[in-house]
């Protein structure tokens, strides 16, 4: 289903490109304890995944690429900083390590390697284009409306794929009309399968918030919150006033075995999107995330506006865009043409 998002208004139209200069993420990491067995590295890569990255190190020392640790996955059309780690024996031949997108921009020590999600989030600068004035006072204004009200935390379309080719490999492997024999592949359509129903269940949360609450987002009996320490709960009563304090968030689930789910009203919901047959592990997603220190440069001449916030780790900066557009991107509408 399509992503709506809450409020109801034409879409602004401006264009944006995924490349190195248009689109910069910086992944925001934990405090690191300046001393142990494991080297911190803070890497700048260009244009290059997280796992080509990972790659060439692991090339470089002749190692398996499982030995370097990270927190989370960054773009590839971007130019993004991130952490890794590696063990510190080898932090000698490191010094000799050059490659023409990979910058190493400091290093530190910690007492064990990154985990994944070992992050608080994620720093985006992203350049918009054909943007007039008046669009300008627009985006500012849903940017900062956002940032109080908070919004949708569907998954982006770069977890789909593009054309959302995975979306039916997830729905025909479930369903038993397609055989994986990769671990990894099966591990990645069973991701994708979650993913959509969550974003069914977010769909239908904020339609419901448009009818019932005047464009603000809808807490229910039953819920399950998230608070400041990622901590689940279920109190009696909806948490409005945490809720817009920023304090707890409702979250919604990824179905699988092993993972609460909501009670009472927002569990018949749930339900509906829900799997109790999908044997991997389920967890739950903050439904609703609230963008922090945003900035805004426009500049009039060229019709471009810069703007930068931060997002809690896994959200997605195109969600953010999409809630201030209020329309859906698409991959191929968005990535730099590939030069032949």
């Amino acid at each position: 289903m399509p992503r709506i998002y809450l409020d109801e208004k034409e879409p602004i139209h401006f264009k944006f490109e995924q490349n190195q200069d248009d689109f910069i993420v910086d992944e925001v990491g934990l405090k690191w304890k300046g001393s142990g067995n494991f080297t911190i590295y803070h890497i700048k890569k260009v244009e290059m995944t997280t796992w080509d990255m990972i790659a060439a190190f692991a090339e470089f020392l002749n190692i398996n690429a499982e030995k370097i640790g990270y927190a989370g996955l960054k773009d590839k059309h971007a130019t993004t900083t991130q952490y890794i780690s590696i063990e510190a024996r080898y932090e000698k031949e490191i010094k000799r390590f050059k490659h023409k997108q990979i910058k190493i921009l400091s290093t530190t020590r910690h007492s064990h390697s990154i985990r994944m999600g070992d992050l608080v989030g994620n720093r985006f600068r992203i350049n918009l284009f054909e943007v007039n004035q008046i669009q300008a006072g627009q985006i500012e204004k849903l940017a900062r409306k956002s940032e109080k009200l908070g919004l949708p935390n569907y998954f982006g379309y770069q977890r789909f794929g593009r054309d959302g080719d995975s979306v039916e490999q997830a729905k025909k492997m479930i369903e038993g009309d397609l055989h994986i024999e990769d671990a990894k592949l099966k591990k990645f359509l069973i991701s994708i399968y979650q993913s959509t129903r969550f974003n069914d269940w977010l769909e239908e949360r904020v339609q419901m918030s448009r009818d019932e609450n005047n464009n603000k987002f809808l807490l229910l009996e039953g819920d399950l919150y998230s608070d400041s320490k990622g901590k689940l709960f279920t109190p009696k009563t909806p948490q409005q006033k945490d809720f817009e304090a920023h304090k707890v968030v409702p979250t919604g689930l990824l179905c699988g075995r092993g993972v609460y789910r909501s009670r009472g009203k927002a569990g018949e919901i749930e339900a509906k999107h829900d799997d109790g047959f999908l044997y991997d592990k389920g967890l739950r997603r903050d439904a609703i995330i609230f963008p922090k220190d945003i900035e805004m440069k426009y500049t009039k001449g060229f019709e471009k506006m810069e703007i930068a916030f931060t997002l809690p780790k896994g959200s997605y900066a195109t969600v953010f865009l999409e809630n201030i557009a209020s329309k859906e991107f698409k991959a191929k509408k968005v990535k730099k043409p590939t030069k032949k």
